[in-house]
């Protein structure tokens, strides 16, 4: 179990300080030309690069919507839900810990949002509560459910990681002007205690929402392999 609960940790580091880094360090530089799409290709490579360095150990979840999504899907079990997900939020917080050092090394740096999500003023696009729900919902729904097809028997072996990180980058391009993509609460809390009082304030979002909709992705796929078992 210490081995799953490390690289689980340095899983979520590595997603976090690669895609909020790419938000931070990089595209607050505009001559750089990185932009919404380099965020979001940060992400889906943190992601991809992690799953296939360590996702035989632990299964690569870094997320614990993800990991409560596997277990309502049946995939892991209860005992390592709880410690799954301390050591994904710990690793989100050391990650940011670590940008808001590096960060600081240039002078008149000002945290601002930090890569922190938010809806409403605290949107990239102004985008309200009900938008940022919603979108919130459907992405983490189908990024489970993707992952849950791409690792169920008969998936295409050793492409899953491809396929998930594929996926991660797809929902950044969607969604950053929306919420700034969460579907990953520990990647939400980390940034969110260095932004400020109001990013804090609406962490509760990118907890509930996300983890019913990777909840009712992992059903939807069950259910998709329960009925392709009773047709054969």
């Amino acid at each position: 179990m210490r081995k799953r609960l490390l690289v689980e940790y340095l899983g979520t580091f590595w997603l976090t300080f690669g895609g909020c880094g790419a938000a931070i360090l990089s595209a607050a530089f505009p001559e750089l030309g990185i932009g919404f799409a380099g965020v979001a290709l940060a992400f889906g490579l943190s992601v991809l690069t992690m799953a296939y360095a360590v996702g035989s150990i632990s299964g690569g979840h870094f997320n614990p919507a993800i990991t409560i999504g596997l277990w309502v899907g049946q995939r892991v079990d209860s005992k390592v839900v709880l410690p799954y997900i301390a050591a994904q939020v710990l690793g989100a917080i050391a990650a940011a810990t670590a940008l808001y050092l590096i960060a600081h090394g240039k002078p008149g740096f000002e945290a601002g949002g930090f890569a922190a999500n938010g809806y409403g003023d605290l949107s990239p696009g102004n985008f309200g509560l009900a938008a940022a729900m919603m979108i919130e919902l459907i992405t983490t729904f189908f990024f489970v459910f993707i992952i849950m097809r791409v690792t169920a028997p008969g998936a295409a072996a050793g492409f899953a990681p491809l396929a998930i990180g594929l996926t991660l980058t797809l929902i950044h391009l969607i969604s950053i002007p929306v919420t700034n993509t969460s579907v990953n609460p520990a990647r939400s809390t980390g940034p969110a205690l260095f932004a400020g009082v109001a990013y804090i304030e609406q962490l509760w979002m990118f907890w509930l929402v996300p983890i019913v909709g990777g909840m009712l992705g992992a059903w939807a796929a069950a259910r998709l392999e329960r009925n392709n078992a009773l047709e054969e």
